[in-house]
């Protein structure tokens, strides 16, 4: 039985959101719903998106008994700007995006997405594509090395790699964190398990995470209405960089020139008013959900600007 996915920093987001009653809003990453139901609750229409089929299935009796005020699509979030134009339901009051692996995704050992117990190793948010079982039988040690390194951060990442593909081929959970361990001189009393980084990269690398997360910003920019708020809820470095990244250059805050450097040529005018420094949980909230202690909840509010070029970043 799995435990129930528990939305992260939920005030702070409906705070961050300000909806009013009759105002149309965008739940990026359905999930179990629980940012959905809120949202519904503070009195706002909602479109809520996930790509994860099973997601979709769980949400029909929720949208059956809101009476046309939830509307639940399956696709990714990056294409949320074709989709509600394809609806006439652009533009809308505001856009939450919780970013990365659901708490049901991770607990359901058939979907692979954790070594907390066995399973296939599969990895896919869509039950689509290419298994991750049969990308890291087929890819080279140099590709593999390059996914662990860039998306997992592990510092280690050729040795893990060449250890991978000494023991291919790899097709369960348990399999591939016992290969990295073994890489990596695990000893079971150290707190984290080394083989949290890779299972990480893997994960982000099949699902294309980082591509999906850039190109869901640049889709909310682009539904937004001026005044709008966009809240993002990351859980690692990776994500929470490009997020600030992102209003950063689109608040208008690029770096000045220096003695050595001119100044950069003014761009397009800045689309988002950053809200705040990024949140992060409290204790007690830890205590109840400890998927919360890596969150961190950014803001922002869009401005009357015209959107930038399609696919314009920095």
């Amino acid at each position: 039985m799995s435990a129930p996915h528990v939305p992260v920093l939920l005030d702070e987001v409906i705070a961050a959101l300000a909806i009013a009653p009759a105002e149309r809003h965008v739940d990026a990453t359905f999930g179990a719903g629980g940012y959905t139901r809120a949202m519904l609750a503070a009195g706002a229409e909602v479109i809520a998106f996930d790509r994860d089929p099973a997601a979709i299935e769980g949400g029909a009796a929720l949208v059956a008994a809101q009476g046309g005020r939830l509307t639940l699509i399956h696709a990714a979030f990056s294409g949320l700007e074709g989709e509600l134009a394809a609806r006439s339901l652009a533009p809308v009051d505001g856009v939450v995006m919780d970013i990365g692996v659901s708490s049901m995704q991770l607990d359901q050992a058939a979907r692979g997405f954790s070594f907390q117990a066995d399973g296939p190793l599969d990895m896919r948010m869509a039950q689509a594509g290419m298994t991750a079982a049969e990308w890291l039988n087929e890819a080279d040690e140099a590709e593999i090395a390059d996914v662990l390194y860039h998306l997992g951060e592990e510092p280690r990442a050729r040795r893990v790699a060449r250890a991978i593909v000494a023991a291919r081929p790899l097709t369960r959970t348990v399999e591939l964190a016992e290969v990295v361990r073994r890489a990596l001189g695990h000893k079971p009393h150290e707190k984290k398990d080394p083989a949290t980084r890779t299972f990480q990269a893997i994960r982000i690398h099949l699902n294309r995470e980082l591509d999906e997360l850039r190109d869901g910003l640049i889709a909310a920019e682009r539904v937004l209405k001026p005044g709008g708020r966009l809240a993002v809820v990351s859980f690692h470095s990776l994500e929470d960089r490009l997020v600030k990244q992102f209003l950063r250059s689109r608040s208008g805050a690029r770096p000045g020139g220096s003695r050595h450097l001119p100044e950069a040529a003014p761009g397009p005018a800045p689309t988002f008013e950053t809200l705040g420094r990024g949140q992060r949980p409290g204790d007690a909230e830890v205590a109840r959900n400890p998927r919360a202690r890596s969150a961190t909840l950014r803001v922002a509010r869009r401005t009357a600007a015209t959107a930038w070029q399609r696919g314009a970043w920095q």
